[in-house]
């Protein structure tokens, strides 16, 4: 019979069992082919208990059940581990398989043989990764307690190194990720979503930035997830929560972090003055592990928020730049519009010259050609005592010849006046009735030479607004022109009348008409037309050119009218009898 002493007395467990605890537990897995094993370490270690949290061990009966549950478990802690099972190898398999296949690292193998000598500890140590190997005889209950704790603390260690690694990883990549961002919004949930990426655990967050100062009420809410989803966009503490609101005014005024129970509260203040609080509220409460990569990742976000704030001050800038670059091109674009409507004017002024130093070399010369000529006659009629009518019919001569020259030349100087281009319009109330009847007086003696008669029909104050002197030139050419085409003994009629809002004047006479062709070309410069003279007076072409400018800077309009050649023609200008822009 067996001692007493040496007999595992088993407690009946079958009365009432013991409230399930939701607080963290250590996983253990027993993996051996002897159920007395398992028995006697769930004795053994029923009481167990290290930094608050007790075991829950889990059993497996064969290494083929031993990498199932340890497929399922990656959280297992330390495993109790059989060498000889279905084989006398299947335990070292089955580090083999944790190690190599499944890649666990951090989990603590404990291996237990009955015997000893079948696999010597020291090659099993050197060649496979595990923590201690001990036989089953000398692993009373004392150095089982002694073995499994070595175990989990260095388990703890391990998954503290482990977790810290990966925190700093994901710091790592949540600085290029957070730097990447351009707007506030974008990197306040980057934020959030990080920081619950970085604890592996699903958090409920809100982010809230002040500008800086002491004022509690000028913050916005710029993220916020889970239960604080809602305030997104709040402005103000009147938006949030008491509770919420008393936390993060709190912040605020304590500007340092805080961790209590399952909340976290961060403040971060950026080099540009602003106050950034972030609130946390996780399923479960931080470790010491976790609360030291929040306040790595914490220490980051200053650099983060002032980067975009950079950002749109930098892009604020730009646009200010590009504003001022579109306006400077809007100008320069305007000036060289203005340079190049001044060239064309200089081309127009400059064509204009060589037109009238044309007209100048032609038109000029016949007149003065008539004048030497008549000149020499004189002088010889004086030499050989001519008689006196003789002489003076050459002085008529002269004095004719000189008057058509003087009359081209103020042609000439009137068309260049009516060409410069700062030339203005004085406009003022002008009775054209009486306008038109002192063109004809001032006309008549030069119909009466040519024995043609000029009539002038306008009725009484017939008052337009416009410039009376240029009014007054442009139908002194059109009457001088009815003078010059018309025959002798012809008739000549001007009339005044009034057509709605407008003033029109008309010219007509009984000359030799217009061709079709002549009127196509009738307002242009330098224009020669078909009819000649009546009475041999010269042309320059230049007069109706003239007549039409002054219109049209009137905003009038100035047309001709002729049934054929020796037709005669009519001449119309139609006045806005109100003052328009010029």
């Amino acid at each position: 019979m067996a001692d007493q002493d040496d007999v595992l007395q088993l407690i009946d467990d079958t009365g009432f069992a013991p409230e399930p605890s939701s607080a963290k537990k250590w996983k253990v897995a027993v993996i051996d082919d002897d159920q007395a094993v398992h028995d006697g370490t769930r004795f053994a270690l029923s009481d167990y208990c290290l930094n608050g949290q007790t075991l829950e061990i889990l059993s497996a009966y064969s290494a083929a059940e031993g990498r199932v549950l340890m497929r399922e478990h990656s959280d297992i802690a330390a495993v109790l581990l059989d060498v000889i099972m279905e084989t006398d190898a299947a335990g070292l398999d089955l580090v083999e398989y944790i190690r190599n296949d499944i890649k666990n690292e951090t989990v603590r193998i404990i291996l237990r043989t009955g015997q000893p000598g079948q696999a010597p500890e020291r090659r099993v140590i050197v060649d496979y990764d595990i923590n201690d190997y001990k036989a089953k005889t000398e692993l009373t209950a004392d150095k089982l307690f002694t073995s499994l704790t070595a175990a989990l603390r260095s388990y703890q260690q391990l998954e503290r190194m482990v977790q810290t690694r990966r925190g700093l990883e994901i710091i790592i990549d949540a600085a290029s990720t957070l730097y990447d961002f351009k707007s506030m919004q974008r990197l306040a949930e980057g934020v959030l979503t990080q920081i619950a990426s970085l604890l592996n655990v699903d958090c409920a967050g809100i982010l809230v930035l002040r500008d800086g100062g002491e004022i509690s009420d000028d913050f916005a809410v710029l993220a916020g997830s889970g239960c604080y989803r809602r305030f997104i966009g709040s402005c103000g503490p009147g938006a949030l929560d008491d509770d919420v609101r008393h936390m993060v005014e709190a912040a605020f005024r304590r500007r340092k972090h805080e961790f209590d129970d399952q909340r976290t509260v961060l403040y971060v203040r950026t080099g540009s003055g602003r106050e950034v609080v972030v609130l946390l509220q996780a399923e479960r409460e931080l470790s010491d592990t976790d609360r030291a990569l929040v306040e790595i990742f914490g220490s980051r976000l200053s650099i983060a928020f002032d980067n975009v704030i950079l950002y749109q001050q930098l892009n604020h800038a730009n646009a200010q730049l590009e504003d001022r670059v579109a306006q400077r091109t809007r100008a320069l674009s305007q000036a060289n519009r203005r340079l190049s409507t001044q060239w064309l004017r200089l081309q127009r002024a400059n064509g204009f010259k060589n037109e009238i130093l044309g007209t100048v070399a032609h038109d000029l010369k016949n007149p003065l050609g008539v004048i030497l000529g008549r000149t020499e006659m004189l002088t010889e009629l004086i030499g050989a005592d001519a008689s006196k009518d003789s002489v003076c019919a050459q002085v008529e001569h002269i004095r004719d010849a000189t008057k058509r020259l003087t009359s081209m030349v103020d042609h000439l100087i009137s068309d260049a006046m009516a060409d410069a281009f700062d030339i203005t319009i004085r406009r003022e109330p002008v009775d054209i009735s009486a306008l038109v009847t002192e063109v004809a007086e001032a006309n008549r003696p030069l119909a009466l030479n040519k024995q043609q008669e000029i009539t002038v029909s306008a009725p009484q104050d017939q008052v337009t607004v416009c410039d009376s002197d240029r009014i007054r030139e442009a139908i002194d050419n059109l009457v001088s022109n009815a003078i010059k085409y018309s025959p002798i003994g012809g008739k000549i009629a001007l009339l005044v009348d009034r057509a709605g809002d407008n003033t029109v004047i008309r010219v007509t006479d009984q000359g030799a008409g217009l061709s079709p062709e002549d009127l196509g070309r009738l307002f242009g410069r330098f224009q020669r037309l078909s009819a000649k003279p009546t009475a041999g007076e010269s042309s320059t072409g230049l007069g109706l050119s003239i007549v039409k400018k002054i219109i049209d800077m009137h905003g009038g309009k100035v047309s001709a009218d002729s049934a054929g050649p020796g037709e005669g023609a009519s001449f119309t200008i139609t006045l806005p009898a109100a003052a328009v822009g010029a």
